[in-house]
């Protein structure tokens, strides 16, 4: 048995749903990123025009690397993005990501280091790295029309994490295969018509940027059009056939909703302090926005809906 094959079975007794290796060699298309950015579809995610040039050459992020090992992390779990009431997107659901990918992540690191690495960096939604390209290339999925990995007989209810290293590890062939075909639901779904065209998305129209990301108060026309989504958003995910035909329950107790939001009003963090709000959420990834980024979501997400004017 190969060593890249010992890893990818040390990877699947982790609980990753798979595990994939390349190289940090540039990925195509680099220029799309900067097109991308000098359209202002960053927002104020300013620090990906910093990263720019290391997420274009991923050679940058750890010179000494020979190697990158992808694995995909399922954290799916049906019904929570939509029930009534505050929608919060499946991922935020249970414990934060970062720590529980990251964690089974280190320990899939030590056996690298054990057999001979000096390098073996972690990375999980962290730093200047072009995870979904990079898992394209390790033969983990395609990047489907809504921006997402998608993984044939999985979908795209998944965490993408990795690991750069210094040792020469046979790669995988990429994932070549584009099967969206002609399908368009995600862009025709999408409440605030954020996915500009197939691949690409405005990030400030998107509600996950907006009730995430976006500091200060909301634009008032994105605003009205949350559709109840406090945290996040499911809908370019919960509309692809291959999510709805092949998305399975996660096995990781971590990942599952705690229902944290079940029952709650308008008035539910406002009367909240920062001292509960850390009890209750800090190891979720709500405490991104913070207790004032909840608040102003809830306010919003509540809001009276304004009919839109007739067009006759």
């Amino acid at each position: 048995m190969t060593f890249a094959r010992e890893v990818k079975d040390r990877a699947a007794a982790l609980g990753f749903l798979a595990c994939g290796i390349t190289d940090p060699s540039p990925p195509p298309h680099g220029d799309r990123l900067d097109a991308w950015l000098a359209k202002g579809y960053a927002g104020t995610m300013r620090y990906l025009n910093r990263q720019a040039r290391r997420r274009k050459d991923p050679r940058l992020i750890v010179p000494e690397a020979l190697s990158v090992v992808v694995v995909l992390d399922n954290y799916y779990h049906p019904g929570t993005s939509l029930e009534a009431g505050p929608k919060l997107a499946r991922y935020a659901a249970g414990q934060d990501y970062h720590r529980v990918t990251a964690g089974r992540l280190e320990t899939l690191a030590e056996l690298l280091r054990k057999s001979g690495a000096s390098i073996a960096r972690v990375y999980t939604d962290a730093g200047p790295v072009p995870e979904r390209e990079l898992a394209q290339r390790a033969g983990l999925g395609w990047i489907g029309k809504n921006t997402m990995l998608i993984r044939p007989g999985a979908g795209s209810f998944f965490f993408i994490g990795s690991i750069f290293t210094d040792l020469a590890l046979e790669p995988d062939a990429p994932f070549d295969l584009d099967r969206c075909g002609t399908c368009t639901r995600c862009l025709d779904a999408c409440p605030t018509d954020a996915l500009v065209e197939p691949r690409v998305l405005d990030a400030t129209r998107c509600i996950s940027y907006l009730t995430i990301e976006h500091r200060g108060p909301l634009p008032d026309p994105l605003a009205e059009r949350l559709d109840g989504w406090v945290f996040g958003c499911d809908v370019c995910n919960d509309v692809c056939p291959w999510n709805q035909r092949f998305a399975a329950p996660t096995t990781l107790a971590a990942f599952r909703s705690r229902d944290a939001l079940a029952g709650a009003d308008p008035g539910f963090f406002e009367r909240m302090d920062e001292e509960e709000f850390a009890r209750r959420f800090g190891d979720t990834p709500l405490e991104r926005p913070g207790l004032s980024g909840m608040r102003r979501n809830f306010r919003a997400a509540f809001a009276p809906q304004t009919e839109p004017p007739d067009a006759s």
